[in-house]
This record gives C-alpha cells, sequence and structure tokens, in this order.
C-alpha cells in the first residue's frame, strides 16, 4: 500500500513538474491550480477517466471539463502523459503564438480539450449541458441491455468558478432535473488574486449544493484513498448530482509559496522551482519525465480496448435496432436528414403563399412546428418566457428529474441557459435552441461570445426585438444589442420582416454548422410581402431587392424587421412621385457580405450613394451601408413607455419621415 501512494504522489508530481516549468519558461500563467489538483487529477485520469487518447473524440466517452481554465497546464499535463497528441516540445511552447498549448483551454487547439474555459463558471455550465444532452441522448436511444449511450461529465471547479453568478443558475437546474451523471470537483484551496478567499467567500459551499438537491462529499484533496472513495460514491450515485469539496494547497510542494496567492497567476521563480524539486524528490531536469512514470500514466492501450469494446457493443445493438442506429451515428455526424432542405423549402414556398399579417415570433413558432418535426436533434427552451418568446411547438415535451423530453424550462436564467446550450452542441447529437427577450441577451453576453468563439451551433431566439414591444419601456426595449451581436465573430443575425423571412431564417440557423446563430423576431404584428419565385430563393442570400424602380435608382432604402413595411410605403410614394427609389429587405448582414461581388453590386450598386437605412435600433452600425453622407432612421437614445405604435410614430419610424429622409438629399 505504501509502495502504491508513492507511486501515485510521484505521478501527481509529474504534473506539478510540467506545470511548474511551462509556466517558468513562458513566464507567464498560473502553477498554483495544478499543483493543488494533481492528486485528484492523478485519481481521476489514472482509475477513473474513460477515454482514447488515440481517439479524442470517441462520442462514448467520459467528458473532462477543467472550468477553472486558468490552470490551463494541469489538462495539458494530462493529455501529454496519458499519450493524446500533445508532445514535450508543445508543452515547452505554451502561451506562445499559434501552439497547442494557449494561456487558457481553447476547443479545437488541442485534442482532447472539450471545451474553451476561462471566464470563470462557465466550463461548469457546459458541463452541466454536456450531462443534459448524454441523460437525453441515452433516453431516445438506449434499450434494454444496449447501453451504448453511458457516460459521465467530470468538471474541475474552483473558488472564481463557484463565485461567479452562472453557477449558481446551472447548478441548481442540475440538482433539479437529478443530473446523476455529473460529478464535480470544487478546489478548495481558499486562495484566489486578492489573496485568502474568507474575506470576501464566507459561503457554505456544501450546504449551498445540498440545498440544489446534489450529494455533497468532502475529501482531503492530498489523499488518494478518500479521492478515490468519493469518487466512485459519485458514480453510484444515480439520481443526483455530485459535489467532492477537495481540501488543497494551492502551489503545492512549493516551500516559500504554496498557499499563498503568489502560485496562483505567476511564474515560481528559478529559486524556488530548484527548491520545489528539491521538497517533492523530482532530481529530474525540466520537461523531463522519467520512462517509468510516463508508462504509468499511458492510457492508449486502455482507451483502444474501451473503444473497441463500445464498438462491439453498436454492432449488436445495429442488428437489433438498425433503424435508431442509423439515425443515431446521423446524429452524432451533425448531418441533417437528406429530405430536410427540399421539405424546409416546400414549407417557405407554402408562406410565400400564405398572407399571413402575424408577428415574426408568432412566424418562428410555425417555422419550429415545421422544422422540428423533421428533426429530433432539435432541443428546444426557454428561460421562463415560453408564452412570449413561443419556442414550444406541437410536439414539446419537457425534460424534468422524471421525464426525458425535447424541451428545457430554464427559469430565469438566461446566463446559464445559453452556456448550457453550447454545452449541449459541444455534446454532440442535438442542435440547441433556447430564448429569452433581445434585451436580456445582456445577461448571456458572454456565454454567446464563447459559443461563437468555438464556432458551435447554437441557436439563440430572441423576441420583442425594439421599442415596438411598447409599454413595457426603456428597461425592456434594446437598442444596441443588434449591433453588439452582428460585430460578433462567427454569428449570423437574421432580423425578418415576415413570416417567408422568418422560415427562410430558421432554416439557415438549421443548415449552419460552423457558429451560431440569433434569430431576431418581433413581438407585434408585420404584414406578409408579396415576393416572386425569384425574391423568395433571394433570401437566404441574407439581402434582395424587394422593390425595385423601372430604371436604375437614384435612391436605396435599406430596412429590417418590422421597419420594412413602412420602408415600403415609403419607397412607393417615393415612386409614386417619379423618384427612382428602391428598397432592399436586409435580414442578414454577415450571409449578405459573405456573397459573390457581382450579387452586391446588383443590389447595392456602388455608384448609388444617396442611401437611407432604416432600423429601430442604434443608427451607427448602419454607416458602413449609407456612410457618413447617409441617412439612418434609428434610435438615438433610450425607448420609452407607451403603446408600440405611439413609440414608432414618436421616434420617427414612419413612411413619412423616411420620404423626408430621402428628400434632404436634394
Amino acid at each position: 500500500m505504501a509502495e502504491k501512494a508513492v507511486s501515485r504522489k510521484q505521478s501527481a508530481n509529474a504534473i506539478r513538474a510540467l506545470s511548474m516549468d511551462a509556466v517558468q519558461k513562458a513566464k507567464s500563467g498560473h502553477p498554483g491550480a495544478p499543483m493543488g489538483m494533481a492528486d485528484i487529477a492523478q485519481v481521476l485520469w489514472c482509475d477513473f477517466l474513460t477515454h482514447n487518447p488515440g481517439d479524442p473524440n470517441w462520442f462514448n466517452r467520459d467528458r473532462f471539463v477543467l472550468s477553472n481554465g486558468h490552470g490551463s497546464m494541469l489538462i495539458y499535463s494530462l493529455l501529454h502523459l496519458t499519450g493524446y497528441d500533445l508532445s514535450v516540445d508543445d508543452l515547452q511552447q505554451f502561451r506562445q503564438f499559434d501552439s497547442k498549448t494557449p494561456g487558457h483551454p481553447e476547443y479545437g487547439y488541442t485534442p482532447g480539450v472539450e471545451t474553451t474555459t476561462g471566464p470563470l463558471g462557465q466550463g461548469l455550465a457546459n458541463g452541466v449541458g454536456m450531462a443534459i444532452a448524454e441523460k437525453t441522448l441515452a433516453a431516445q436511444f438506449n434499450r434494454e441491455g444496449h447501453e451504448v449511450v453511458d457516460h459521465n461529465t467530470y468538471v474541475f471547479a474552483g473558488d472564481g468558478c463557484l463565485m461567479e453568478g452562472i453557477s449558481h443558475e446551472v447548478c441548481s437546474l442540475a440538482g433539479t432535473l437529478n443530473l446523476g451523471k455529473l460529478i464535480v470537483f470544487y478546489d478548495d484551496n481558499g486562495i484566489s488574486i486578492d489573496g485568502e478567499v474568507e474575506q470576501w467567500f464566507a459561503d457554505d459551499t456544501g450546504k449551498r449544493f445540498e440545498a440544489y438537491g446534489w450529494q455533497v462529499l468532502s475529501v482531503d484533496g492530498h489523499d488518494p484513498e478518500a479521492i478515490s472513495d468519493a469518487i466512485n460514491q459519485g458514480i453510484n450515485e444515480s439520481a443526483r448530482p455530485t459535489l467532492i469539496s477537495c481540501k488543497t494547497i494551492i502551489g503545492f510542494g512549493s516551500p516559500n509559496k504554496q498557499g499563498t496567492a503568489a502560485t496562483h497567476g505567476a511564474p515560481l521563480g528559478d529559486e524556488e522551482i530548484a527548491a520545489t524539486r528539491e521538497a517533492l524528490d523530482w532530481p529530474h531536469a525540466p520537461f523531463v519525465i522519467p520512462v517509468e512514470i510516463k508508462q504509468a500514466w499511458d492510457a492508449t492501450e486502455q482507451g483502444f480496448t474501451a473503444e473497441s469494446a463500445w464498438k462491439e457493443k453498436l454492432v449488436i445493438y445495429e442488428e437489433e435496432y438498425p433503424e435508431l442506429a442509423m439515425e443515431l451515428v446521423r446524429r452524432l455526424k451533425g448531418q441533417l436528414p437528406g429530405h430536410f432542405s427540399t421539405m424546409a423549402n416546400e414549407f417557405i414556398a407554402k408562406c410565400q403563399l400564405s398572407d399571413d399579417n402575424i408577428s415574426s415570433r408568432k412566424a418562428s413558432q410555425n417555422s419550429i412546428e415545421a422544422y422540428a418535426a423533421l428533426l429530433p436533434e432539435l432541443i428546444g427552451g426557454s428561460a421562463d418566457l415560453t408564452g412570449s418568446n413561443l419556442t414550444n411547438w406541437s410536439g414539446s415535451s419537457a425534460i424534468s428529474a422524471k421525464a426525458d423530453g425535447n424541451y428545457i424550462y430554464y427559469g430565469v436564467r438566461e446566463f446559464g441557459m445559453s452556456a448550457i446550450a453550447t454545452g449541449m452542441a459541444l455534446h454532440g447529437g442535438f442542435i440547441p435552441y433556447t430564448a429569452t427577450f433581445l434585451i436580456f441577451m445582456e445577461y448571456a453576453r458572454n456565454a454567446v461570445r464563447m459559443s461563437a468563439l468555438m464556432k458551435q451551433q447554437s441557436i439563440f431566439v430572441y423576441t420583442h426585438d425594439s421599442i415596438g414591444q411598447g409599454e413595457d419601456g426603456p428597461t425592456h426595449q434594446p437598442i444596441e444589442q443588434l449591433a453588439s451581436l452582428r460585430s460578433t465573430p462567427n454569428m449570423s443575425v437574421w432580423r425578418p420582416c415576415d413570416n417567408v423571412e422568418s422560415a427562410v431564417a430558421w432554416k439557415a440557423a438549421i443548415e449552419k454548422q460552423d457558429g451560431p446563430t440569433s434569430l431576431v423576431f418581433s413581438r407585434q404584428n408585420l404584414p406578409h410581402q408579396a415576393r416572386s419565385d425569384e425574391q423568395v430563393q433571394a433570401i437566404s442570400r441574407g439581402a434582395y431587392i424587394l422593390k425595385d424602380c423601372d430604371s436604375e435608382p437614384t435612391v436605396i432604402v435599406l430596412a429590417t424587421g418590422s421597419e420594412v413595411a413602412i420602408s415600403l410605403a415609403a419607397v412607393e410614394s417615393l415612386q409614386a412621385e417619379g423618384v427612382k427609389a428602391r428598397l432592399v429587405s436586409i435580414p442578414c448582414v454577415d450571409v449578405f457580405e459573405a456573397q459573390d461581388a457581382e450579387y452586391i453590386e446588383q443590389v447595392l450598386p456602388n455608384a448609388v450613394r444617396q442611401r437611407v437605412a432604416v432600423e429601430a435600433a442604434g443608427v451607427d452600425y448602419w454607416r458602413k451601408f449609407v456612410g457618413l453622407d447617409g441617412k439612418v432612421v434609428g434610435m438615438h437614445s433610450f425607448g420609452e413607455s407607451a403603446p408600440g405604435a405611439v413609440l414608432m410614430e414618436h421616434f420617427g419610424f414612419t413612411a413619412e419621415n423616411i420620404i423626408a429622409s430621402v428628400k434632404s438629399f436634394g
């Protein structure tokens, strides 16, 4: 037993050595958390974690999330030691340009990294999303004797993760949903950047999580046997998620700095590293791992065996349930059904034949009804606003502690909801969509950004999109949010003007797999627009000519969403007066800007400099289309509380004001 403990300690010390050496070489980083959590990581990764270094994307692997992402050298050390494609040279390039070991774990840069972490608490939220996805997918596909979806989600989290409000949002929901395969390790080291956290974080964390409905265990984070027992208890608890509170010493092994904030976010320094090597009985040179320790860590053979056994299970499953197996494989590959595009186009054509004068949020619900019936991978939800966002459909069934379904009632948790959806997208097998009012995107802004940063397919439904929603007043009326979303890389933003553009927007969001989409819808009814078949087809290009003049235009009006109708009325009046005016509907700027130069010139001829943009939002964004000499009919202030129609007129969103703006060109 003593020999095994020494072996464990030396294995854990390999993490400590690699972490302090890489941070020192980079002259930047956080050695404290990796050194403090090394013993926990050693037990989990060597004895419990099911994964395959030879195939990091094997579906039925356990998910491991380092939510306290500043401790990135912990996961890099683990990946290197267990046999992933991450060399010593990669470790020596820690935090350097174009390396596989960036300053915080980045999805897509490093094999084995499940999600980008850094903004504290969001990795934990992603982990909750992964656990929801696992549980839901298992319910949809597992059959008696055939558990082809069966894996755990493990999360490392620190004090900062639990101080962030998002941890409350997601951990409360995780307990409510009985996510028994979620196990979170809390690195209770009592230290953050500013020092000893008891001065500002005196919560009874255990009681807090017990109140959420979690199993709560407490261990010495440097006692391998206690850690192992706790993990077993977590695995055996099938109903409740588990929090293992691990009392650790930050920077463990550093004689003069351990237990202090000095190890949190700065290199130890050459002298202290030398002293740490002596204290840990680690005589090896920087980045050198003895062969016997490397062999003890190597998980390649074990991982290959685990994946091979699962593949054998899958073959038997395919024989007994061929249609289910085919559907599972399709969804895990992220492939849409072959008939989706054709049937979606038929639905769009049907919408054009109608004359539905409905709000675009209702048009959105109609689109969900049509598309969700074709796509069992769509998993929806709303932040306590289902009846306002209109994100449910006839086939919606609630996910709860006792029921499996395809719709999540998130409660008032916009931030947590958005990060959970990203976790589901990362897990695979689902296309998540979530909803709230556009103004409350602000609560979720960083989670939305992280989804875009990782290029994950998450569909954000935002309703009540302008001052047009009326009486709730400026607290609920978005002004600057559209510009913020549109300026986010990898994000598509659609603001449709009627039922047809809404249907096209939903289809585009479902087909976009290289990033998230924001679908922005109105509360108020919008008139259906007449279009030719050619115009309907052009909607998918992001912008198109909705109303043209007989010859080349002298003025172009650009509009989105609810402002298209009033812009059309203005253009028709101008044309009646002999003005050569063109109306361009531009529901999705980023898609339009990605079109070929010939099409862009066709819609917006560069020679036509008299341009007026119309949108009930901040004006500055539209300057890139109209120029400094162009006009923007938009918002220069926050809104007011009054009926929507009154506000639209008060703030100048009328055909008369648009006409006046055009005539002001002289």
